[in-house]
């Protein structure tokens, strides 16, 4: 008897072990992995899967290959809006955005980004990349739906070797070529994690510039002869050479991704997708297609866009319906099997039918915006910023207007133009300088760095594009730097500066005080012992770049001030500067005191 008891109980374990194997695995696959991979100014034409002639992209091209390729997938112009659609599921403008610095690339703060429904439906959550949608407060990547954050929130960074970057608000320094360390953050997480379900967006920082790339890849690209194509008389060779070979390493980046997964049985319950943010960052081969970045033409627009999940997602599909970044949101919910509870109506549409039916739209209209240029695509037309109608299933280069010949289409785009512009882009609020948050939002830092200052005196931006920039020629006592703040949480606040500077000539360091007014608060601290240092990136650079150099900054503790809630102007300013000296500064960091 006693055995048949033995027996039957383990009959009984044994059951229960399969079930609960089946139940996980009909867990995880109604609720799979998902990473996201977005690469930076990569064009359709960055690809030998879409025909260019000189790459090798092997792991893209298999993605598409064991996946699906959208055709006709388009995003925004230029980089903040296309990842403000990503996140929200509707168009850009909606959210604020309409730019992408000096605060034009935040995102409403009232919008519910995709990472947060799926962190509150149990996922593990992470980026590590470029982000380009907000710093401080309830705009940086921790407040919206990522647990984890690795990476920068500029539009571009300056250096790609040994980069000064943030951990969840926190300075830290990567380590050797940018993109390959942003991988291998990726890679640790999905390992650290590959008993949960996680979400990873990977928004990588190349083919951006400044055009640095590892030499192994470079010497490939050097010399070689580069395609002709329609706009050959603009190609600046050296810039396409160096975007190829970061093409390359974006390629292989994204292959041992795939490995990783593969390596821990994880393909078969994890969904990738990977598309770019805009067209090319230069006149190079892209398929014959009208305009690049900056443009709403199809060039500046048209993004390749693939999905795999291998053996949930029929591989090997091209789809010709028309399909926008805004579509990802409900698209990535409906294949985890997540509940949209947004308040909000989406502009996006979910692919799940067309990808796993091939069902089509049976009418639709997508609509790009930039600097007061608007372009409407449908199924068969363009109609473009200046109103020219070109038919792109036979004409996809645009080159014959044909307005006359078509007169009732061209007038009913134009109207659906006017429709759009007259409904969406009237919410937009261009308000050039929103309040920069200070505290709430869960921040532990917050960041306030030249970027988003304004200045007077002798200061001036090391470069027109403030993204990576730094404020330099800082050095008599009627110049200041000055942040427009909202506190939104009032206490006792430690504060730090970057920066550097050059050597006192005929007056004592201890003499000399920078300080930070605010609002019934005020903070003196005498200027330390300080060096400057050399700028750094033109001896890594493939071609002379437009954006600033950057160089390394030395930490200085402040002090602690208490600041009240509310709006106002922050100033740093200094009191008997030495005459000869000279300060750059590169960010304040302001974290809230427990007490």
């Amino acid at each position: 008897m006693r055995l048949n008891f033995i027996g039957d109980l383990l009959v009984v374990l044994i059951l229960m072990v399969f079930l609960l194997s089946c139940s996980n695995t009909t867990q995880s696959i109604k609720h799979p992995n998902v990473v996201i991979v977005l690469s930076d100014d990569q064009g359709w034409g960055d690809f030998s899967f879409n025909g260019n002639p000189v790459l090798s992209t092997p792991n893209l091209d298999m993605l598409a290959k064991e996946g699906v390729s959208l055709q006709n997938f388009y995003v925004e112009a230029v980089c903040s809006p296309t990842r403000a659609s990503l996140l929200t599921g509707r168009y850009a403008v909606r959210s604020g955005v309409y730019g992408t610095s000096e605060g034009r690339e935040r995102m409403d703060l009232d919008e519910l980004t995709f990472p947060e429904i799926f962190l509150e439906n149990g996922y593990k959550t992470a980026a590590f990349g470029k982000w380009h949608n907000g710093m401080q407060g309830g705009y940086h990547p921790n407040s919206r739906g990522f647990e984890e954050f690795i990476g920068y929130c500029s539009g571009h960074w300056g250096s790609y070797y040994d980069a000064m970057l943030e951990h969840n608000s926190r300075i830290i320094k990567s380590e050797g070529f940018l993109t390959d360390y942003l991988t291998n953050q990726a890679i640790d997480f999905i390992k650290a994690n590959k008993n949960h379900p996680f979400l990873v967006y990977l928004p990588l920082n190349t083919p951006h510039s400044p055009m640095q790339v590892p030499d192994e890849l470079w010497e490939k690209f050097e010399d070689l002869k580069l395609p002709k194509h329609r706009y050959s008389h603009l190609e600046d060779s050296l810039h396409t050479r160096a975007a190829y070979a970061m093409v390359e390493n974006i390629d292989w980046n994204v292959g041992r991704v795939v490995a990783e997964l593969k390596k821990l049985n994880l393909e078969e319950n994890t969904l990738i997708v990977y598309f770019s943010d805009n067209g090319p960052n230069g006149w190079r081969w892209n398929g014959g297609l009208k305009g690049k970045k900056g443009q709403v033409d199809e060039g500046g627009v048209k993004s390749p866009c693939f999905l795999r999940w291998k053996g949930k997602i029929k591989g090997g599909k091209k789809l010709m319906s028309i399909s926008s970044v805004m579509d990802l949101f409900p698209t990535l919910l409906d294949l985890a099997g997540l509940e949209n509870k947004s308040q909000t109506p989406l502009d996006g549409m979910s692919l799940q039918r067309m990808i796993e039916s091939d069902t089509a739209f049976k009418e639709r209209v997508i609509v790009n915006y930039w600097k007061g240029k608007t372009s409407i695509r449908t199924q068969k037309y363009r109609l473009s910023a200046k109103d020219e109608l070109y038919e792109l299933e036979s004409d996809l280069g645009q080159t014959v207007d044909l307005r006359d010949s078509l007169p009732q289409i061209w007038t009913k785009l134009k109207a659906k133009k006017r429709e759009w512009e007259r409904e969406v882009l009237s919410e937009l609020s261009k308000n050039n300088r929103r309040a920069i948050p200070i505290g709430g939002a869960n921040q532990k830092v917050t960041h306030l760095p030249a970027r988003d200052a304004s200045f007077s005196g002798n200061i001036n931006r090391s470069n027109r594009w403030p993204n990576c920039s730094f404020l330099t020629g800082w050095k008599a006592d009627q110049d200041s730097i000055v942040f427009d703040v909202d506190v939104l949480e009032a206490g006792s606040y430690s504060i730090d500066m970057l920066f550097t500077c050059d050597s006192p000539s005929d007056k004592q360091a201890d003499e000399a005080s920078f300080e930070i007014v605010f609002p019934g608060a005020k903070l003196s601290n005498p200027i330390p012992a300080c060096t400057n240092s050399p700028l750094v990136g033109k001896e890594m650079d493939r071609v002379k770049r437009e954006e600033s150099y950057v160089k390394e900054f030395q930490k200085v503790h402040l002090g602690e001030v208490f600041l009240d809630n509310g709006s106002g102007k922050l100033v740093l300013g200094c009191k008997n500067l030495p005459s000869g000296q000279s300060f750059d500064f590169r960010m304040l960091l302001l974290e809230k005191v427990d007490k």
